[in-house]
């Protein structure tokens, strides 16, 4: 079992309950466990071949090994500085529990805290499942790719507002910032990422009339679930509200810019823990 008790590895990796800062065991910790429990199985016995081809050509991470005595750790940038790590160690069933591997998920990056648990969470759970899916052979179940959840027309509706901050000199720095393509358009914004290899999510923020849309692309797009791309692409627009809010804190926000992060950074900010 990973331990996090080593000062130099708590400087470099966090847990999911670092980042929530309730001071107490909160639901994304259990969430991650669940998912630990749901799909350690898959990999007991995968083969190597199989599984680095899975990581490299379908989730776009790396396998290393992060010094946890972990067997192999997949290793996923979410953002630039927001990386995840799923790491995987085979102990066979030495407790008589019936659990013979398990998952432990780490958090790294100098952003990384800037992710509320919520969102990290369920990233992980996408990952996972895509990840079983490519396993087993398996299509998913949802491909409605141009049509919008209700979840999604809310999101949309909600956090259209604070992209009228953006400046023309944010180009750059949000292109590094979300690890993607940035254009400044003659009437707003379009923002272009790569989620996995050959899969990617494009927003257009239309200043004029303040509406802001989302739609998917690649030629790997009917991999994932368009449920799960969705999910991927609030979280894209959540962290380009993160860079907004980090960049205009001399103004007063909307709250739901301060919603998009996480607890440790709203104590840190002295922001009033908000939310959705």
């Amino acid at each position: 079992m990973i331990s996090l008790n080593m000062s130099e590895k708590k400087s470099k990796y966090w847990t999911v309950g670092q980042i929530d800062a309730t001071g107490v065991r909160g639901p994304h910790e259990k969430e991650l466990e669940d998912i630990s429990k749901a799909k350690n199985s898959l990999f007991i016995d995968i083969e190597k071949d199989k599984l680095n081809n899975i990581v490299k050509n379908d989730v776009g991470g790396i396998i290393e090994n992060t010094g946890f005595s972990e067997d192999w750790t997949i290793t996923k940038e979410m953002f630039p500085e927001v990386k995840i790590h799923l790491a995987f160690t085979y102990f066979g069933d030495e407790f008589g529990d019936g659990i013979e591997a398990e998952f432990q998920f780490l958090f790294s990056g100098n952003r990384v805290e800037w992710v509320p648990g919520e969102d990290s969470a369920t990233y992980i759970d996408v990952i996972m499942d895509f990840m079983e899916r490519q396993i087993k052979g398996k299509e998913p179940f949802e491909k409605n790719y141009n049509e919008k959840t209700e979840l999604m027309k809310k999101v949309l509706k909600q956090r259209k507002g604070p992209f009228k901050l953006l400046k023309e000199e944010d180009q750059k720095p949000l292109e590094d910032f979300i690890g993607g393509k940035v254009w400044k358009t003659t009437t707003g914004w379009r923002f272009k990422k790569e989620i996995f290899p050959q899969i990617f999510i494009e927003l257009l923020y239309n200043n004029n009339n303040n509406k802001l849309d989302i739609s998917y692309s690649g030629d790997n797009l009917e991999k994932i679930g368009s449920y799960h791309i969705e999910l991927i692409g609030i979280f894209n627009i959540n962290h380009i509200l993160r860079y907004i809010t980090m960049e205009n804190q001399d103004k007063d926000l909307p709250d739901i810019c301060y919603m998009m992060f996480s607890r440790i950074i709203t104590k840190e900010k002295g922001w009033k823990h908000r939310t959705i």
